[in-house]
């Protein structure tokens, strides 16, 4: 059933309490990427352009200290916000209590407040991590509204996306949240075929259940990154040093064996001895020799991955084809970006933060369908598991 949406609201005067991604990158005050706080803009704007008060919730980092606190403030998050909606924003440095209270009774409609990172509260019990019942029906006290825009936390039961929603007589999807329940939601449960999912990054174990999944639903799965390694293992392929997973070689053999022809492995690669920019590297066929460990994938893999992709009308993307972020081992990653950012009539859906950065390297984002928000949270959404953050979303 179709959730509803922050535009089936009426936020006029109303206090909406937002749950936003704003888990940033801070160095020493300094935002390294603002694009989680640009991709907010929409649901907040809607709510403060139609005359709501507009109550921001975010996590930033893990709390574990009173010095990670000093060090993950969302003070400098405050000021991006109000410089990309050319309004002020007032910064609450406080989770609970009087000061934060007090700032929400003095908001005027059209008017925006950030609070402080509500891991903060993780310091005393993982109060926001674990969903304390307290702490989400406190939360949800302090507004009217309560509307999930944070795709990137949706596979967690966190006080301030489930506790919150769970204590509103209604909870609506920002339009974030609602952009990656259509494209990924539809790319799974609903794709134009040929659908072909493209799956990187190291490990197997971190992809099983996606592979599994997807197994049954894509016409091809393309497999790349260093999970490549362990499917080489169960094939009797020998890989030299490359990473494996010892313990997931029967595992592998499994899936290859459900898979049958649907399952494209890398046919040559990108060998060096070690781990290492400058140190040589050569392309090799089948076998990796001794002493070498495959870094990324070859030209020839990248020529027969284009070929499975050439005629797809789904693509959903997630991992690295190699060693990213290392220049010499990132053309695998690369060429696929720039492929699927050339793909005629096709829905391309990528995430994952290296496939992310590969295609807005490539300057090629604005060419794909969709890049998703959440790592973990788009993971989770591809293995066909039901996401918390998503569930506790009132239906229309």
């Amino acid at each position: 059933m179709a959730k509803l949406i922050v535009s089936d609201l009426d936020v006029k005067s109303k206090k909406v309490l937002i749950r936003v991604d704003f888990n940033v990158p801070i160095k020493d005050g300094v935002i390294g990427n603002d694009n989680r706080i640009v991709a907010a803009l929409p649901t907040i704007k809607y709510v403060t352009e139609n005359g709501g008060k507009a109550i921001l919730f975010s996590h930033l980092g893990r709390i574990k200290s009173e010095d990670d606190k000093k060090k993950l403030s969302l003070r400098p998050v405050a000021e991006r916000l109000a410089d990309l909606l050319g309004k002020p924003v007032t910064f609450v440095p406080a989770t609970r209590g009087a000061q934060l209270e007090d700032a929400i009774s003095e908001l005027k409609d059209g008017d925006v407040l950030l609070v402080e990172n509500t891991r903060f509260e993780d310091l005393d019990g993982k109060k926001e991590s674990g969903n304390d019942p307290e702490l989400g029906k406190y939360w949800a006290s302090l507004g009217d509204l309560f509307v999930n825009d944070a795709f990137g936390t949706a596979h967690r039961s966190h006080a301030s996306n489930v506790g919150i929603a769970s204590n509103m007589e209604k909870a609506a999807a920002g339009f974030l949240l609602e952009k990656e329940i259509k494209f990924l939601g539809e790319a799974v449960d609903d794709p134009k075929h040929p659908f072909v999912a493209i799956l990187g990054g190291a490990k197997v174990s971190d992809k099983i259940g996606v592979i599994n999944h997807l197994l049954g639903k894509a016409d091809k799965v393309i497999v790349g990154g260093g999970m490549t390694y362990t499917f080489y293992a169960a094939k009797g392929i020998k890989i030299g040093n490359s990473l494996v997973e010892k313990d997931k070689i029967e595992l592998a053999k499994e899936l290859l064996e459900k898979a049958g022809d649907k399952l494209v492995l890398p046919i040559d690669n990108v060998v060096a001895e070690k781990f290492d920019n400058d140190v040589p590297n050569k392309v090799v066929e089948g076998d990796i020799p001794d002493g070498y460990m495959a870094l990324d994938v070859g030209p020839k893999s990248v020529a027969l991955f284009k070929d499975v992709l050439k005629d797809a009308k789904t693509v959903v993307w997630n991992g690295p084809m190699g060693v990213f972020e290392l220049s010499n081992y990132a053309n695998g990653t690369l060429e696929v970006g720039k492929f699927l950012g050339d793909l005629k009539d096709a829905t391309t859906i990528v995430g994952g933060g290296d496939s992310t950065a590969a295609v807005q390297q490539l300057g090629v984002a604005d060419k794909l369908t969709h890049i998703s928000t959440g790592g973990g949270a788009s993971l989770e959404y591809l293995e066909g598991k039901t996401l918390p953050g998503i569930a506790a979303v009132s239906d229309k």
